[in-house]
């Protein structure tokens, strides 16, 4: 299993600017190859002899001519240029399996970063110490959490912090589960999850805490001459903020999708259309101040690891409109509303405890039914949690790919 950790750096100033002189040459490398990618593409559609563009092909390309037209690249590892040609062969094949969209030219500031290694043999971490082609041994603030082979590592900056994520390779056998038991999780802008058993997870808000001073920032780099000092101070200023509204988002979404995955064995959430949700002004601030598609992400990877199976309800499954009693759905339930009673039982709900119950309840049924004997032999639930292609019952729901091998970040998972 890939496993990665992202930790903090403490550079000196000379090894600061040499990671800020690689991630220029790895976004030039990048920039260069996909326009040199396009030209090749347009001219074979005149002429189909012409081989097609591959990422080999334009790394040989770069090193034919790198020391006559672009000698400072030779300041640098050749590492970065080599592996950001690499990784726009891997981005243009996510393109062609319809993984990913079609990859853009990168900018100064935006996702500085370069892969500072040219194999597992090129670099070495030791303790709280990374060792780097070129530069050499660079100060980390915390040791490696994981042991294993380690593969790879890429440098990156956020705001005016630099860190350092490294690949592993670790042995990994899931867990034998006691507990198993089955939850519902429904999220929310008012509460960011609300379990089946009741518990409330209420979430930071760290965009609706800060937001006052975010807008105080916004306007003073507004204001400040272009290319000036000033500007580029405030300007980092503004972009610390950020950084710290994403860690505090981030922190509480690992604590809370780590503790799912350990209490329960099957847990039922909803297939949330948060594109559509953020279409809405009334409520784009507020939902991605909660981070749902991180919270899936997370999710779906930690429970990969810990043996939890996620039951995946269908977009238009009515989870807050049906009554968890009798059944009954209501036609019209207004997102206003955050109580309602049953016209057929008179059971008062709360919308977001009554969806969640719901969850619970489907999650529980679809177990059931992939675990009975008939079913059985019919591959209702893989291994991966993919459907089956030849089941015998309609299900409302889907189960989320659990992946074989795990490639994230775990900062905060214990």
């Amino acid at each position: 299993m890939m496993i990665a950790h992202k930790i903090a750096l403490d550079p000196t100033a000379t090894q600061a600017q040499y990671f800020a002189r690689a991630c220029g040459i790895a976004r030039f490398a990048w920039n260069w190859a996909l326009a040199e990618w396009q030209r090749q593409y347009a001219a074979r559609k005149d002429d189909p002899t012409l081989p097609a563009p591959s990422e080999a092909a334009l790394r040989r390309q770069l090193n034919a001519i790198k020391r006559d037209d672009f000698p400072w690249m030779l300041e640098v590892t050749k590492a970065a240029p080599q592996q950001a040609i690499r990784n726009l062969g891997v981005a243009f094949k996510r393109y062609f399996d319809k993984k990913a969209k079609y990859p853009r030219f990168k900018k100064k500031g935006d996702h500085d970063s370069f892969r500072a290694e040219n194999g597992p043999e090129t670099f070495a971490c030791t303790g709280r110490r990374l060792k780097l082609p070129i530069v050499g041994w660079v100060r980390m603030r915390e040791g490696l959490r994981f042991s294993g082979q380690v593969k790879s590592v890429t440098v990156s900056r956020v705001a005016d912090r630099w860190y350092a994520s490294v690949i592993v390779e670790i042995t990994h056998h899931v867990p034998e589960r006691e507990n198993q038991a089955i939850g519902g999780v429904d999220l929310g802008v008012k509460a960011l999850a609300t379990l089946s058993d009741g518990t409330v997870f209420e979430g930071p808000k760290a965009l609706r805490f800060y937001l006052a001073r975010l807008k105080r920032l916004s306007r003073r780099l507004s204001a400040k001459v272009k290319g000036s000092k000033n500007r580029a101070k405030a300007q980092a200023k503004l972009a610390r903020l950020h950084a710290r509204i994403a860690n505090i988002r981030r922190d509480g979404l690992h604590k809370l999708t780590t503790e799912l995955v350990r209490r329960f064995s099957v847990l039922g959430i909803e297939d949330l259309n948060v594109k559509g949700m953020m279409a809405n002004h009334c409520l784009a601030r507020a939902v991605a101040d909660m981070g749902f598609h991180e919270f899936r992400r997370q999710l779906e990877y930690k429970a990969a690891m810990c043996g939890t199976q996620i039951v995946v309800a269908d977009r238009w499954y009515p989870s807050s409109k049906t009554c968890a009693d009798c059944g009954h759905v209501l036609e019209v339930l207004p997102l206003s509303e955050r109580e309602w009673t049953c016209p057929v039982c008179g059971i008062v709900h709360d919308r977001d405890h009554n969806a969640a119950i719901n969850l619970e309840n489907l999650a529980a049924s679809l177990q059931l039914r992939a675990v009975s004997p008939p079913l059985a032999a019919s591959s209702a639930v893989t291994a991966c949690g993919e459907e089956s292609s030849d089941r015998h019952f309609a299900v409302p729901v889907k189960l989320a790919s659990m992946k074989q091998e795990l490639n994230g970040t775990l900062p905060g998972y214990g």
